[in-house]
């Protein structure tokens, strides 16, 4: 089962590194990891997917994210109702006579062209990961060139994350 964490982290240089020394540390592979902005200045929001089945071993790693200086909190969201994201960029071959049926198949997939070269078309699809994997399973046939993903980005529903730890640490200038 894949396990979903979601952090704030402050935003400062060498945080990431830390994050990920951790999951090194304890012989955790992350599947994906995603780092942006927050609603508040100065704090980072990560969203850390991991392929590890064994619940002890999950909430050592949660608990232990926990306690590094940087994090402010974190969630494990892997059993809540959340919104789970992805884009892919995908560079396919599309010549005259495919283009069409290419533009076709991301019109099925409510995905967008971004790029339009003599011999290749780089499209944008967004979705839940296994409408990314469909996306590019079907345009298998059309020779992909390169896929970029972004990795998963979840946000869990409802007003706002709750704080299943009971607290949420100040971040270390004492802001939040």
């Amino acid at each position: 089962m894949k396990q979903t964490l979601i952090a704030l982290v402050e935003d400062k240089p060498g945080v990431l590194n830390r994050v990920a020394s951790l999951f090194r540390r304890r012989n955790f592979n992350i599947e994906s990891l995603a780092v942006g902005h927050s609603e508040v200045p100065g704090v980072s929001r990560m969203t850390i997917v991991t392929d590890e089945e064994e619940m002890l071993r999950r909430n050592i790693i949660k608990a232990n994210l926990f306690k590094m200086v940087n994090v402010i909190d974190v969630q494990d969201v892997t059993e809540q109702s959340c919104v789970l994201r992805e884009t892919a960029l995908i560079k396919v071959e599309a010549d005259s006579v495919t283009r069409g049926q290419v533009m076709d198949v991301v019109e099925m997939y409510r995905g967008r062209i971004v790029d339009v070269g003599t011999k290749t078309l780089i499209v944008e699809v967004t979705g839940e990961p296994e409408k990314i994997e469909s996306a590019i399973n079907v345009l298998t046939p059309f020779t992909i060139l390169e896929i970029m993903r972004t990795g998963k980005i979840a946000m869990t529903r409802g007003e706002v994350m709750p704080r299943t730890n009971g607290t949420t640490k100040a971040p270390s200038n004492g802001k939040h």
